[in-house]
């Protein structure tokens, strides 16, 4: 029972995080670009389904947090990350795509989230390839 209830989870939960893009309306770009555009005419209604996603998740955390105290995540904040951070930001404000929504409309032939998933491809190739072989410093979870 256990090995099929460790098959069948991820796939249910990615089942669930799709559907929940697809209600919330993260896989509509102009959608999230309103969201993002505090300046102009914004669209509060993604705020509260982040807010959503916040209550569901964080019990969930310090659950798993209590059960196994030994698996947490832990990195440095570098100059890595914020340059990766910003660069998701910039990309995410002008697409209006995040990578999980992208890969949802992807999947429908849509030209303009082909593209952003190609482009996410190659930026993972080529950060792959200029980090370095030394993964001591990248985050890791104990077990």
């Amino acid at each position: 029972m256990k090995p099929m209830l460790k098959l069948l989870s991820p796939l249910f939960s990615g089942l669930i995080f799709g559907i929940g893009l697809l209600l919330s309306g993260m896989t509509n770009p102009s959608k999230v670009q309103g969201f993002l555009d505090i300046g102009g005419v914004w669209d509060p209604s993604l705020a509260l389904v982040m807010g959503g996603a916040v209550c569901v998740a964080l019990p969930v955390f310090q659950w798993v947090i209590r059960r196994e105290p030994d698996r947490r995540v832990s990195a440095p904040i570098d100059g890595k990350l914020l340059l990766g951070s910003a660069l998701f930001g910039v990309g995410w404000g002008l697409s209006g795509y995040c990578p999980g929504p992208a890969l949802d409309v992807a999947g429908r032939g849509s030209a303009s989230a082909l593209g952003y998933v190609a482009a996410m491809a190659v930026g993972m190739i080529v950060a792959g390839r200029l980090g370095s072989s030394d993964r001591s410093g990248a985050a890791q979870v104990s077990k």
